[in-house]
């Protein structure tokens, strides 16, 4: 009898050299690299660079990296002529998903091969910084700017955001970049690779992600875990908060469980720390402590079960001491997994290429005939 498998669980459809993930020890790997060794040691644009190239770059070909990614900061003027369009209060996503349509439109016939596939990525980082930092300042009410190279991405962006920025929050973003980049193949990665396995352009893959990413299934449990933890309110409404909703009312714990991982996501431990380290003002601290006090009601009441603390839970208290809007932070997602999705895409149509058309099993009813009247 023939089956299918509801959401793709366990289907494999690619090989990959990039992502190892190991959810029942809780290791993620990149290309070999501790996840969280690389968040401390090394940069985005050095991480980036090893996951669509397979090496670390040496000194020469990370400053060629870095400087066709800065070539490419400022966006052409008819993307700016959008992005005033869209109004202030649009789904920050939403307006993402709108910019990277709007660019795929100069695509026209690309190739992929590895040369192409060089040129073009430190290229597409550039815009996409661009548009996230841009996406920004308009709900902030600010000008569209060409943001300026300072230094790394992550100080990069966040100059283009906030202006000055503090030493630990652009190595707390650059970890966040690093951490977030890839996760295998997940909803929106899936969607991407379904769409460049048509050999559409890249723009229009990375389009296709983000359409994915806006689902509040993937992307915005960040959001939702930092929104969990304001309804709250306090360390002390804890109990009867996670008693009334989660066991009693059977609502869902935001922030645990993974479809992955049956213990603690590797990627928690260092998001937490920069919690920690960032959360300074009295509002943050309370948040955190709040959050603290969750967590450990959740892993007593759910642990046995496999069902842990992931990532997101505490990646929104991070972004928020940031300074970014709570609306905001599935879009940070967005552009910290840039670089993972094109890693996938290029190692699919550069060594397995095959358009990707599944099939489903028919169930409606046998041959019928219309009838004559």
């Amino acid at each position: 009898m023939e089956e299918i498998s509801p959401g793709l669980e366990n289907v494999y459809i690619k090989y990959t050299e990039l992502t190892y993930i190991d959810g029942n020890k809780g290791i993620m790997r990149y290309r070999g690299y501790d996840i969280n060794e690389l968040a401390q040691k090394s940069s985005f644009e050095a991480v980036s660079y090893l996951m669509l190239f397979g090496k670390f770059p040496d000194a020469a070909e990370l400053k060629e990296f870095r400087d066709v990614i800065n070539k490419n900061l400022p966006m052409p003027d008819y993307l700016k002529t959008i992005l005033k369009a869209l109004p202030e209060e649009s789904d920050a996503l939403g307006m993402l998903q709108t910019l990277l349509s709007a660019r795929a439109s100069e695509e026209l016939n690309y190739q992929y091969n590895r040369a192409n596939d060089r040129k073009k990525i430190p290229e597409m980082l550039g815009q996409v910084l661009s548009m996230v930092a841009n996406i920004y300042r308009v709900k902030s009410g600010n000008s569209i700017i060409d943001p300026e190279p300072h230094g790394t991405y992550a100080e990069t962006f966040l100059r283009a955001c906030f202006g000055d920025v503090a030493k630990d929050t652009v190595k707390a973003m650059d970890s966040a970049l690093i951490l977030y980049m890839d996760h295998e193949i997940p909803a929106s990665t899936t969607a991407a690779l379904v769409t460049a396995s048509t050999l559409s352009d890249m723009y229009s893959a990375l389009a296709s992600a983000v359409t994915a990413l806006r689902g509040p299934l993937h992307g915005g449990a960040a959001e939702g875990a930092y929104r969990q933890f304001l309804e709250i309110g306090s360390p002390e409404n804890v109990d009867k908060w996670f008693n009334d909703n989660i066991l009693s009312g059977k609502r869902r714990l935001v922030g645990f469980g993974h479809r992955v991982y049956r213990t603690y996501d590797p990627r928690l431990k260092t998001f937490k720390k920069y919690a920690d380290l960032l959360a300074t003002t009295e509002e943050l601290k309370n948040i955190l402590a709040t959050a603290k006090e969750l967590e450990q009601a959740g892993v007593k009441a759910f642990g046995a079960r496999g069902i842990y603390t992931n990532t997101d839970f505490y990646s929104g208290i991070v972004f928020r001491a940031m300074g970014f809007p709570v609306d905001m932070f599935t879009t940070l997602f967005g552009l910290s997994r840039v670089s993972g999705i094109l890693a996938h895409i290029t190692e699919y149509v550069e060594t397995q290429e095959r358009l990707i058309r599944p099939r489903a099993i028919y169930r409606g009813p046998e041959e019928r005939k219309l009838d004559n009247n």
